[in-house]
């Protein structure tokens, strides 16, 4: 696989928010968002700054980690793509958290950064297809990526271990086509509402 990373990576320009390129710096911001509450259904990961800012060093080039931003610079959540497979043409959606919701309250910050790591994904790598998991208990989750487009496609049993519980994980998906005749448009009503 080429490296995507050197060639193709850079920050993403919305209406009302940008997708900044995550940094070591944003290790504080992330590792506060990943210990809210909001985050419990996340895989668990780093439980100190240092360690969160090693983990974003060590993030390889088939990813695209993104941190989602006001257009006053105001960091406010993160997103990313991962697993990105040039040959077969798809990749994974995940590590998707809104950490500053007072912030974002009437502004369609979601839905514009779903649209523009979709952009990265159809439009610049030219990908004919996007997955994910998520953990069955995270209803909201499931019933927001699918409203987005994300079909589901199944069910893995007992795919997460999260608060000392097993959970099934929801698997979804979308294709290009999907996304540039009915995600798109429905992703611009809602930015432009």
């Amino acid at each position: 696989m080429g490296d995507i990373g050197e060639k193709k990576l850079s920050n993403e320009e919305g209406r009302w928010i940008n997708l900044r390129l995550i940094k070591e710096s944003d290790a504080s911001i992330t590792l506060k968002w990943r210990l809210k509450d909001r985050a419990r259904f996340l895989n668990s990961g780093s439980s100190t700054e240092k360690e969160q800012a090693d983990w974003i060093k060590s993030r390889p080039s088939t990813e695209f980690n993104y941190i989602i931003e006001l257009k006053t610079g105001a960091p406010v959540g993160m997103l990313s793509l991962i697993d990105v497979d040039t040959k077969n043409l798809h990749a994974q959606t995940a590590r998707f958290l809104i950490g500053e919701e007072d912030l974002v309250k009437g502004i369609p910050v979601a839905v514009e950064a779903m649209k523009l790591l979709y952009q990265v994904a159809f439009d610049r790598l030219k990908l004919k297809r996007l997955y994910g998991t998520v953990a069955s208990k995270n209803k909201l989750m499931i019933k927001w990526q699918k409203y987005l487009g994300m079909k589901e496609e199944g069910v893995l049993r007992q795919h997460y271990f999260i608060n000392n519980e097993w959970q099934d994980a929801i698997a979804l998906g979308l294709l290009d086509g999907e996304y540039f005749e009915e995600a798109l448009p429905k992703m611009n009503r809602l930015i432009n509402a």
